[in-house]
């Protein structure tokens, strides 16, 4: 392990990573199942967690830059890839050219998209999105047929392939809510109006993690798994990681960087929100919000330490926050657990969203690059650098 990674590290199991895949597929067995790893994969590293994601199966990869789509391919994928957040002047022409399916939600994209495949000579690959309530990207229900239409056209002449046609939900996370019948009837709409249209798309897709968890009827021909992936339930409404069978795969943990006795009243970083009740010991944890620890836990993110659950003990810090030991002992260098899967006494990025008043995935995505990401695979250990190239299709 090098000098940095002995600060703090983010252990990424991908034994993890490849059990979720194999749980998630069970529940959707007649659909293909995509899994997303924009973000650099959750912040559990993109081209590592992709690669176990295939051989768990996974037949698609899905990102939502562009960028993050040519990463994967620079890493040697050669499988199905959609990649879905355009902005006008997007490198449409290179996605063409690496065999990157677009998602295409208007009109401008889709002329932009056409242009790109007649200079290089070979058609896209399109899959179009109808907004069916989420109200972010994808086509206005009034504007699909024109939309569809016009993809027939291009299909016709030889510039694009239509390979898709998707959506998704704004509440699926929240089983019962009304949106999510309402949201499936406009989509189930929107793909009468694509067969009239003369689409015939490959696959059809609008459900995600909690979706895939909760709604057998939204899986149509793929689901998309994204926080799933990694072992995170998408809210505590939908369920418990545990009850789906997902094991979170990362384990965030510190080397205590100073441990000291302090005497009763002694204030503890900045403001002094905490001071000392009585004669203690403070550990410092040589990590703060730079390294995406969330500003918002100071005083209440747990840690295991010592054996014990404890609270930050004040403001967390850009680089470092504070436990109150209490009566208990510990030294530098002893290990200061944030967050794993939980079974072996240690807080969860789940109970870190609770305490935050966030949510699970944006514990783990926030995670900076100043934390070494370290593999965990049957025991085996290897640093992110040098990741092998990914092998590309289904396992």
């Amino acid at each position: 392990m090098n000098e940095t990674a002995k600060r703090a590290r983010a252990a990424i199991d991908l034994a993890a990573v490849r059990s979720n895949v194999r749980a998630l597929r069970d529940r959707a067995p007649r659909a293909e199942l995509m899994a997303v790893v924009k973000s650099d994969g959750y912040g559990h590293g993109a081209v590592r967690c992709a690669r176990a994601a295939r051989e768990a199966g996974a037949g698609w990869l899905g990102t939502a830059l562009p960028e993050e789509a040519f990463a994967l391919r620079a890493a040697g994928d050669t499988g199905r890839l959609l990649c879905w957040l355009w902005t006008p002047g997007g490198p449409w022409r290179r996605a063409i050219e690496q065999d990157i399916e677009v998602a295409v939600s208007g009109l401008w994209a889709l002329r932009e998209v056409t242009a790109a495949a007649r200079e290089c000579g070979r058609p896209a690959r399109v899959q179009l999105k109808i907004d069916t309530g989420l109200g972010r990207n994808g086509c206005a229900a009034a504007d699909w047929p024109e939309l569809t239409a016009a993809a027939r056209a291009a299909e016709a002449e030889g510039t694009l392939t239509v390979t898709g046609v998707w959506s998704h939900f704004a509440c699926a996370d929240e089983p019962g809510h009304p949106s999510i019948a309402a949201q499936l009837a406009v989509f189930q709409e929107a793909l009468r109006t694509a067969e009239r249209a003369g689409l015939h798309p490959e696959v059809r897709h609008i459900a995600n993690t909690p979706a895939l968890l909760t709604l057998p009827e939204a899986h149509f021909d793929l689901v998309r798994t994204g926080i799933g992936i990694y072992g995170i339930s998408p809210s505590p409404e939908v369920g418990t990681s545990q009850d789906f069978g997902l094991r979170p795969a990362m384990t965030l943990e510190a080397s205590l960087a100073s441990v000291k006795r302090v005497p009763g009243g002694h204030g503890v970083s900045y403001g002094h929100h905490y001071t000392t009740p009585g004669e203690t010991s403070l550990a410092l944890v040589p990590l703060g919000y730079a390294d995406g620890i969330p500003r918002h836990a100071s005083g209440t993110g747990p840690v295991l330490v010592a054996g014990k659950w404890r609270t930050v003990a004040g403001r967390i810090a850009m680089d470092q926050f504070v436990v109150d030991l209490g009566g208990d002992s510990a030294e530098p260098g002893d290990p200061a657990v944030l967050f794993g899967p939980g079974d072996r006494g240690e807080p969860t990025a789940e109970d870190w969203a609770r305490v935050a008043g966030t949510i699970g995935y944006e514990i783990v995505t926030r995670i900076g690059s100043r934390v070494p990401r370290v593999y965990v695979d049957s025991g085996i250990r290897s640093e992110a650098e040098g990741d092998s190239a990914l092998t590309g299709g289904t396992a």
